[in-house]
């Protein structure tokens, strides 16, 4: 049976971006890499969950997180990553939004047929198979997943900082409540494991 998990850094007031990303400002002003440092500066301190978040057998991602461009698709565009990526073009299957999805610049991110069709059976809920599926961000992605139910380990990455604005986790989802699985501070993070119950 599939497993869906997601991993997010998110700084103490919630926000996983700040405002007004851009192809030179993929996380929006004001983060300048700070939620991530614990990933790459202090790699060693937090080695087990970072092999977490790259131990999955496919990665789902929001077109916000894969690439900085609205509108048409830019088929030059490799990803962030470019072409040594672990996860590639040829690796996402990303859909330009569909024609009664919100257009609010930022909802765009999973295609409403990709939900129906795809997110159930492989997450876990009914689904057949086995391996991971990792919802891989960003924020409106990983809220579009947790409204339908279909994440069933959540492993959030609290950095002690305030941004103030930008995307935000749990944005219009009151009402979930989750079971802890784990807590482990290190010195620039706090991960947190946790469940959130079948339907």
């Amino acid at each position: 049976m599939t497993t869906a998990t997601a991993d997010i850094a998110v700084s103490l007031d919630g926000y996983a971006a700040g405002p007004n990303q851009s192809e030179d400002l993929p996380f929006g002003e004001g983060v300048d890499g700070r939620l991530h440092t614990w990933m790459f500066d202090h790699a060693d301190e937090n080695r087990a969950e970072i092999d977490g978040i790259v131990n999955a057998g496919a990665y789902i991602m929001g077109r916000n997180m894969f690439g900085p461009g609205r509108g048409d698709w830019d088929l030059d565009w490799k990803g962030w990553w470019g072409t040594r990526a672990a996860i590639s073009r040829a690796g996402v299957r990303a859909y330009p939004p569909s024609p009664g999805a919100a257009r609010d610049g930022r909802r765009h991110d999973v295609h409403l047929r990709h939900r129906r069709t795809r997110v159930r059976p492989c997450a876990g809920r009914a689904g057949r198979g086995d391996g991971r599926l990792a919802i891989a961000g960003g924020a409106a992605t990983l809220n579009q997943y947790l409204s339908l139910g279909a994440i069933d380990e959540l492993r959030l990455h609290v950095v002690p900082i305030t941004l103030g604005a930008g995307e935000r986790v749990f944005d219009g989802l009151g009402g979930l409540t989750f079971g802890i699985d784990r807590i482990r501070p290190t010195g620039h993070v706090v991960h947190m494991t946790l469940r959130l119950p079948a339907r």
